[in-house]
């Protein structure tokens, strides 16, 4: 299969893969650098990173790499429009907002020329989005890690939607192969959207120690927890995962209101830098349904070009 080129607002992605905006500081400049530079778009988490680090991190991305660059954010951060403008007055190529909805983001994407690029799993949303301005939607469904909005897979989701729609559609939730991108572009998509083997990358900013835990998970250690943002999220099973299901987690010691909303039953960005630094006892794994596929560490090129000889050897 020849795979298309992915055209989003002015941008023209050579291969169609989008790699997944991966918080807190999963997906940073290095990561995001790598992909765009291998001829996809790259992703910056910005949730739960200051302004300053966001600035810092989309500038370093710029001196590594010429392709295309964006960051992801959830409309859950309180801070949410600060993100939005911050990236944008750094020239960001795109933004993909997830965890939520936001109507004021189309108009501050309009007023920079921005393309801006929903994360939504329904044909309602999909539609209200088009009209309200986006470039393109993510459609994901529940094979992604962390936060969900649907416990339907995404190629149940993708050709309805596909359908309602007449921007490009890019597929997401459990693409690990080339044979996976192959079959959701077969059912309609434009492109993919890939974040759980990018997480297990060389370029990705998780610590050692949480690379190697991804390496070990097995099919049945990845379950649903009950998020602070008020939404289902995958991760992988641990001692910390463990208290999240039976309730037992502390509230946070010391809430810096990071979120619009907030259950309160533990602190969400304290856990996932907990796991980004290796610490995978206490920290909050984030993980999407597949993890058990990777077996391997690899650099972001080598990822590529594995995708590319497995989608060329797929009918």
């Amino acid at each position: 299969m020849k795979l298309p080129e992915l055209r989003i607002g002015q941008h023209v992605a050579k291969i169609p893969i989008i790699q997944g905006g991966m918080a807190v500081r999963i997906s940073t400049a290095r990561l995001a650098a790598a992909v765009a530079e291998a001829g996809g778009i790259g992703l910056i988490a910005a949730s739960g990173m200051t302004f300053d680090e966001l600035r810092h991190e989309i500038r370093l991305a710029r001196t590594l790499a010429k392709g295309i660059i964006g960051i992801n954010i959830m409309v859950a951060a309180r801070e949410f429009a600060r993100y939005v403008n911050t990236a944008i007055d750094e020239g960001i190529d795109l933004i993909v907002a997830g965890a939520g909805f936001s109507r004021d983001i189309f108009s501050m994407g309009k007023k920079s020329g921005t393309p801006i690029v929903p994360i939504v799993s329904t044909v309602k949303g999909a539609k209200i989005s088009e009209t309200l301005g986006a470039s393109a939607i993510i459609v994901e469904g529940k094979e992604a890690g962390g936060h969900l909005g649907t416990n339907q897979s995404v190629r149940v989701l993708l050709p309805d939607i596909k359908r309602a729609v007449s921007i490009p559609v890019i597929g997401a939730g459990g693409i690990m192969s080339g044979r996976d991108i192959v079959e959701i572009m077969k059912l309609g998509a434009d492109g993919v959207q890939m974040g759980t083997r990018f997480a297990a990358s060389v370029e990705s900013n998780a610590a050692p120690a949480l690379k190697e835990f991804y390496l070990k998970a097995k099919h049945d250690d990845v379950v649903l927890i009950k998020s602070p943002v008020g939404l289902p999220g995958q991760a992988i099973k641990n001692p910390f995962a463990k208290k999240i299901l039976e309730c037992t987690t502390d509230g946070p010691s010391k809430c810096i209101a990071c979120l619009k909303h907030c259950a309160q039953n533990f602190c969400i960005i304290n856990a996932l830098i907990r796991a980004q630094q290796g610490d995978v006892d206490t920290g909050l794994v984030f993980t999407g349904e597949y993890i058990h596929k990777i077996d391997e560490i690899l650099p972001v090129k080598e990822i590529f070009a594995r995708l590319l000889k497995e989608i060329e050897e797929t009918n």
